[in-house]
């Protein structure tokens, strides 16, 4: 597999000159160069196995794919392939597709609240409808796109909120799968800073990519493009566009050229240890070439260090050496010691950087630490930056925090602020001069504190593979000339966490994978929806929750009926099994609330399995019961089904067959039983009407209705009224199903054979020495 194709991905590398693929991907046939010869192409075709769409009620449902775009293309194109199934369930359906530059996009179908502090760029989306045909393919194109990491993620229409029994409907299916076409150039001409690169463009249709490596701790790029003249002598009409397409979002800057004029635009913060896309195209006649001049030049920054790994390792070994140390690191006493408090030294830098060490704690889960303290020195001078390192490839699936919180005493000018900022890919390094929180390519986080306000927080959802620096610097009101000797302390508290504030007290936070990628997303319930669970709109009352919960659990008191018949005629083991569904079913309940009304006795899952076999065992004892067989017949039957239900309850819990399949066995056994009976009577079995019309009829009434609406009517909504309405049902049917006690015993009888009266001793001795 070639480099880049990633995780469950496919690559077909072609290398070609005059291919049909370019035909397939709408481009001409070759790009000019400075020799005016064909440029050489790669094409790449990346895929994924399609994926089964779901209807969207949280993160959980959308399917994300993941692709990587290699370096030099100069073309994308998504193929988008959706499809549905053939059967009458099936309907006109709306399929959403969401774009984004890396990290998964940030979607928000439900128009829910997003947490306080989070920025949210709402993502690039199209629509596929699946309406008579039984599949859409539809095409994507990103001209100049950047190189990296690309998401895409799909999902149906909101979720109907209906429980879905398996076995008692068949959903319709939906199938999503994104291709990828890439075609790059293998020989894409390199700009070399202060060197003037001569150029030309053949024709309109065919422009020209070059590309410009950005060094690190750059300040400043100017890009000039001179002597530019074409073929027929005529003014020179160009546009020159830097920078590649990034969604949701794209920060290309585009300028246009006209005439023998020198063109040039400078750039700042731009993105470090990268490379630039420049591309050129010719706005003439179509049988014009354009020649011209391009030339790049740089502004280099030179950082300082209030500290460095090597002092910070000296520091530690010290302070590890002393007698009653714990080998922590240095003081913040001693780590201000070494902050550049000098105003003439501080000048002759451009930025102050501050060493920070990257502690991955889990998944997803990544905490950051200054090496000087929690608290850094932030100056007029220079700005104060900070590196936090997200380039694992698996960052970008949770969410980045970072809470500024300002030291009051330290700040000796009442009217200053310190202004933040938060970009990725390059430090914004001039926030004293522009206060604008923006690079050359990515519009940055802003934060800012001051003796007013002296916290301030942002959240970054899914935050792109990258570098990501955070720069801060004291700015004052009234001029910075007041400010050239203040100094400003603020803690910083940066950390990547799976899910902000855990999903809150009515979220889950669940790890999500799709074709070894990781990303985390938050489950809400209890009414609450959001991001992160903080959309309180549809919430439930803490009364309506403990309602839900007393509801579901004491509506299972409506089996004691059931026992007390059950005990009364003289079926024991019926009873006994009727006692742990109850049970169960009542811890199961108060353990399944979403809510602050939940309390489990043991695990949930073990409750959970409990319940479902106390329940299909109910139903099996109960009609096993009514048969009337033999009772070693009877007693085996109960064991062996039991068995047989557990296993197969381990295999597919859920699974309707699960209810289904003993009902029918069983019932199999009664109906023959009963014309047996018939038969053997010549006459109907049960032989009272009586027992028809007032117990087995509103016995098998009650039963069906509690299937109908287990099946049929329960909704995510209605949950906590139907399914109490089902124990109830369910329980008063087993009451009116279980069959008389029979004829000669009576009541309590099995109570009299708990003790040796004297009749019954004497008759077993005087028939133990019988002789004959």
């Amino acid at each position: 597999m070639a480099q880049g194709a990633g995780p469950g991905l496919r690559l077909l590398p072609v290398l070609l000159q005059l291919p049909g693929l370019l035909q397939l991907l709408g481009l001409p046939a070759a790009h000019g160069n400075s020799t005016g010869s064909d440029s050489l192409y790669v094409s790449e075709y990346f895929s994924q196995s399609a994926q089964k769409l779901s209807f969207y009620s949280w993160y959980g449902n959308a399917k994300v794919f993941h692709f990587h775009v290699p370096e030099d293309t100069v073309l994308l194109r998504w193929l988008l392939q959706a499809s549905r199934g053939k059967e009458p369930e099936c309907t006109s359906m709306e399929v959403t597709v969401h774009f984004r530059y890396g990290a998964p996009p940030v979607i928000n179908p439900l128009g829910t609240q997003f947490p306080a502090n989070a920025t949210v760029h709402p993502s690039y989306n199209i629509s596929i409808t699946l309406s008579s045909a039984v599949q859409n393919t539809t095409f994507v194109n990103v001209t100049s796109p950047a190189a990296g990491d690309w998401f895409i993620a799909a999902h149906l229409p909101e979720a109907a909120g209906r429980i879905e029994v398996k076995g008692f409907s068949t959903p319709c299916t939906y199938m999503f799968q994104a291709d990828m076409f890439v075609l790059r150039l293998a020989d894409m001409p390199v700009l070399e800073p202060g060197v003037a690169m001569p150029q030309t463009i053949i024709s309109p249709a065919k422009p020209l990519h070059v590309k410009v490596f950005v060094p690190k701790y750059t300040a400043r790029m100017w890009f000039e493009l001179r002597s530019c003249v074409t073929s027929e002598q005529k003014a020179c009409s160009v546009r020159v566009v830097l920078g590649s397409i990034t969604l949701p979002q794209s920060f290309q800057k585009i300028i246009t050229c006209t005439g023998n004029v020198n063109c040039s635009l400078g750039l700042d913060s731009l993105p470090w240890e990268k490379w630039l896309q420049i591309m050129v195209e010719s706005l003439g006649t179509a049988n014009a070439s354009v020649s011209m001049e391009m030339l790049t030049s740089f502004t280099d920054c030179r950082p300082g260090s209030t500290s460095s790994f090597l002092n910070f390792s000296l520091n530690q070994s010290q302070a590890g050496s002393g007698p009653g140390s714990t080998g922590t690191a240095g003081s913040p006493t001693q780590s201000t010691g070494m902050a550049l408090r000098n105003t003439s030294e501080q000048r002759s830098f451009c930025l102050q950087n501050q060493p920070v060490v990257r502690e991955d704690l889990d998944v997803v889960s990544v905490r950051y630490r200054l090496l000087n303290g929690p608290a850094v020195p932030v100056y007029s001078i220079s700005p104060t930056l900070l590196l936090l390192n997200l380039k694992t490839g698996m960052d970008s699936g949770g969410s980045l925090v970072v809470n500024l919180l300002l030291n009051k005493t330290s700040l000796s000018q009442a009217n200053a602020t310190v202004v933040a900022c938060l970009s990725a890919a390059s430090p914004v390094l001039s926030l004293n001069t522009t206060q604008k929180c923006s690079t050359a390519f990515f519009q940055g986080y802003p934060l800012s504190v001051s003796t007013s306000s002296a916290e301030a927080m942002v959240i970054v959802l899914y935050p792109q593979t990258d570098d990501w620096f955070l720069s801060l610097q004291l700015i004052c009101t009234k001029g910075q000339g007041e400010c050239n000797t203040a100094e400003a302390k603020v803690t910083i508290i940066a950390y990547l966490t799976p899910c902000f504030n855990d999903c809150g007290p009515y979220g889950q936070c669940s790890l999500l994978r799709r074709h070894g990628y990781l990303y985390a997303g938050c489950s809400c319930k209890a009414g609450w929806s959001g991001w992160s669970c903080t959309d309180d709109t549809k919430a439930q009352s803490v009364g309506a929750q403990n309602l839900a919960t007393l509801l579901l659990t004491l509506s299972n008191l409506m089996f004691l009926p059931a026992i007390a018949v059950a005990v009364y005629r003289y079926y024991l083991v019926e009873a006994s099994v009727y006692t742990y569904t109850m049970f169960f079913s009542t811890f199961y309940h108060a353990c399944d609330q979403p809510g602050v009304a939940v309390m489990c006795i043991m695990d949930y899952d073990t409750l959970q399995y409990c319940d479902f076999l106390g329940s299909v065992v109910s139903i099996w004892v109960t009609i096993l019961c009514m048969s009337r067989v033999k009772k070693i017949l009877k007693y085996v039957l109960f064991v062996l089904g039991t068995l047989l239900i557990a296993m197969s309850l381990q295999l597919d819990r859920r699974g309707v067959w699960n209810m289904m399949g003993p009902c029918l066995f069983a019932l199999v056994i009664m109906i023959a039983a009963w014309v047996y009976q018939g038969v053997k009577r010549r006459h109907c079995y049960p032989s009272s009407w009586k027992r028809w019309v007032f117990y087995l009829l509103p016995g098998i009434t009650l039963a069906f209705i509690a299937i109908s609406v287990y099946a049929f009517m329960e909704t995510n909504e209605n949950y906590y009224y139907t399914h109490s309405i089902w124990h109830v049902l369910v329980a008063g049917s087993v009451a009116f199903l279980l069959p008389p006690r029979d004829k000669h015993k009576k009541p309590w009888a099995w109570s009299q054979k708990l003790t040796c009266r004297y009749q019954i001793c004497q008759n077993d001795r005087e028939e133990l020495y019988a002789v004959t």
